[in-house]
């Protein structure tokens, strides 16, 4: 049986959930982002406490059929920005659509209706989250994130990054720059 969770994106909240099901005394095959396979149907009680357990912890169980996919998706794209070495070489549309097996036409109109934004722009902004963590690394340089996050220039990753943030990415950097020299001065 698959239980979809929704909230469910960093290492903490799998070791959450697994010891929320270790405490209900439930086994598990799977458990990924978003989502369980438990080898046991989960009586109604269990599914209740489970439930009320994860809401603690700011997880959710879903049992909503749309919103079990709408959570799919923010996991796929979650997964493929922040887990992966390397961005899909294919189109996003089709990578999203291949990885759930459903029409990309169908999944953004539910995303869009659900969440009020296009999946392209939840996309842009996990896109902007991942350049900002890697300026604050200062491991690779803009033309080398620009490269890494498959986008076409340095300008287009700049002009994104603005219109997100209202901040240049050199800008950021040296705020961030300059804040971590402050709190060392203290």
């Amino acid at each position: 049986m698959k239980l979809y969770i929704k909230f469910m994106v960093s290492l903490r909240c799998k070791m959450i959930v697994k010891e929320e099901l270790l405490k209900l005394g439930l086994k598990y095959v799977a458990l990924d982002l978003g989502v369980v396979e438990v080898l046991q149907d989960i009586r109604p009680e269990q599914q209740a406490q489970l439930k009320s357990n994860l809401m603690k912890s700011g997880l959710e169980l879903l049992d909503d059929k749309r919103s079990i996919l709408i959570d799919k998706i923010k996991n796929v794209i979650i997964e493929m920005i922040h887990y992966s070495d390397e961005l899909p070489k294919v189109n996003y549309s089709d990578y999203i659509s291949e990885k759930l097996g459903y029409d990309y036409t169908y999944l953004s109109n539910i995303f869009s209706e659900v969440k009020g934004m296009t999946i392209q722009n939840f996309i842009i902004l996990h896109k902007i989250e991942k350049v900002k963590e890697l300026l604050l690394y200062n491991e690779l340089n803009l033309t080398e994130i620009s490269y890494k996050l498959h986008y076409s220039s340095v300008a287009h990753l700049s002009n994104q990054f603005k219109k997100v943030t209202g901040l240049s990415p050199s800008f950021y950097k040296r705020l961030r720059e300059k804040r971590m020299s402050n709190l060392e001065h203290l």
